[in-house]
């Protein structure tokens, strides 16, 4: 199979600088929103509750002791999207690295031979090809009742681990087939506004990428083709075989060097609008607001309908996927932060308030490319008329965030972690994660959080 033998292929040396360092900077994202979550989620208690019960040398962040590599990557993996903090591949539904990362983490710490160059080739092979399976399906993962993110982090982050692991190809083959006899993540996480499942769903991708990867290190045999077969990956999830773009210029261009780094914690949908109240909020200051439009497509439909709820939203989960929410919030106050979300920021009667104006307008020629995309209209009472257009939000590698600003949300995070890192500690670790390679140990990240 032509991707698990250019995934066995790869070396360092085939890696370029440009996708060294932003694999780098996705690594170091990250880690900062899993350091955040292992202080503000409380979702993802139960399952550091579980990781506890394992024995091992990898250990999970926020708690004492050390456990297997999978109950690690269970671990970790709860808290790498539970924040909506991580980042996002714009063109696909994907955040390729929130079940990767913990996954590579917890091996690489059980194994301290496994160093900096090695880790960043796994890392960035995986990360492609999250991005490239978000994109191949001939028909959407959603119409057939799946929820893509977790289900591409899944099979790329196994693949990925068995690379780290240094099997060959065979290995990586079967590594994805044990991987998809673990693929079961139903769109109802998105839908059952109830659930906290949105934000933990990467533990079972990242601890399902693992123990494949260790079941085919031990021997573990699974299927001869397991994305392309009559009944593999493609055919059972999205009805048909794999579109050109899966292997499009594979091993020319890396697309994890295109994710989008986020600047607030909330759903990538809403970012235009949060970008585009921020821009209008000062022109729009000391005037009563009359009506709010976002221009919406149908990516964004489910952030903004039904408008009564998503005005209203009773817990964080739901404030973060609201356009009305945290457009509201952005105008009232300035900014969206860690705390935009709380007890008290969901019972903000002003952003409540103006949250009820926040109207849709549905752009007709809006398709999955503008996932990033959004216009506000702003009517004030005076008659007056203010309107600011995001073509691609704030984080895109078109408009990106700089290094500078990923250490400073980096030592944000941090300093929220169940047990805080000092400005000067974390400041240290950003620097050491910007700078791994073959001389140090891919493990060393996590020493000293």
């Amino acid at each position: 199979m032509q991707i698990a033998e250019y995934v066995a292929r790869l070396g360092p040396t085939d890696i370029g600088l440009g996708t060294q360092h932003a694999t780098r900077r996705a690594l170091l994202d990250t880690l900062g929103v899993m350091l955040a979550a292992s202080g503000l989620a409380d979702d993802s208690t139960p399952y550091r509750a579980v990781a506890q019960i394992g024995h091992g040398r990898s250990r999970s962040l926020g708690t004492h002791g050390l456990t297997s590599a999978a109950s690690a990557a269970l671990a970790n993996g709860a808290l790498a999207h539970a924040l909506d903090f991580g980042d996002t591949f714009d063109p696909g539904p994907a955040h390729p690295n929130a079940a990767l990362v913990p996954a590579l983490l917890a091996l690489a710490d059980a194994d301290p031979q496994i160093d900096g160059a090695r880790f960043l080739t796994a890392m960035a092979a995986g990360s492609d090809l999250a991005c490239r399976l978000s994109l191949a399906p001939p028909r959407a993962y959603e119409e057939g009742g799946w929820y893509p993110p977790p289900l591409v982090g899944l099979i790329a982050s196994a693949a990925a681990c068995a690379k780290l692991l240094g099997l060959h190809a065979d290995g990586i083959r079967h590594a994805m087939g044990l991987a998809l006899l673990q693929g079961s993540f139903p769109g109802e996480i998105k839908y059952d506004t109830t659930s906290p499942l949105r934000g933990v769903r990467e533990a079972f991708a990242a601890r399902g990428a693992v123990e494949a990867a260790l079941l085919a290190q031990a021997g573990a045999r699974a299927f001869a083709e397991p994305l392309e077969g009559r009944a593999g990956f493609f055919a059972i999830y999205a009805g048909g075989p794999a579109k050109d773009s899966l292997t499009a210029d594979l091993g020319m261009r890396f697309l994890g060097d295109e994710v989008s780094f986020k600047p607030w914690p909330s759903c990538r949908g809403t970012h235009p609008y949060i970008e585009a109240a921020l821009a209008l909020r000062n022109a729009s200051a000391g005037e009563e607001i009359e009506q709010i439009v976002a221009e919406i497509g149908p990516i964004q439909e489910m952030l903004i309908r039904p408008q009564r709820d998503k005005a209203a939203p009773r817990s964080a989960i739901e404030a973060k996927f609201s356009i009305p929410f945290t457009t509201a919030y952005a105008l009232i106050h300035g900014g969206i932060s860690l705390d935009s979300f709380d007890g008290r920021a969901l019972h903000d009667a002003p952003v409540l308030a103006l949250a009820e104006r926040v109207v849709e307008y549905r752009n007709p020629a809006w398709g999955r490319e503008h996932a990033a995309s959004g216009s506000l209209a702003i009517t004030l009472r005076s008659g007056r008329r203010l309107v600011h257009h995001v073509p691609h939000a704030i984080g895109h590698p078109g408009n990106p965030l700089s290094d500078a600003a990923l250490v400073e949300k980096f030592v944000t995070c941090a300093a929220r972690a169940v047990q805080p890192l000092a400005d000067t500690d974390a400041r240290a670790i950003a620097a050491q994660v910007l700078t791994l390679d073959e001389r140090s140990a891919a493990t060393s990240v996590l020493r000293h959080t």
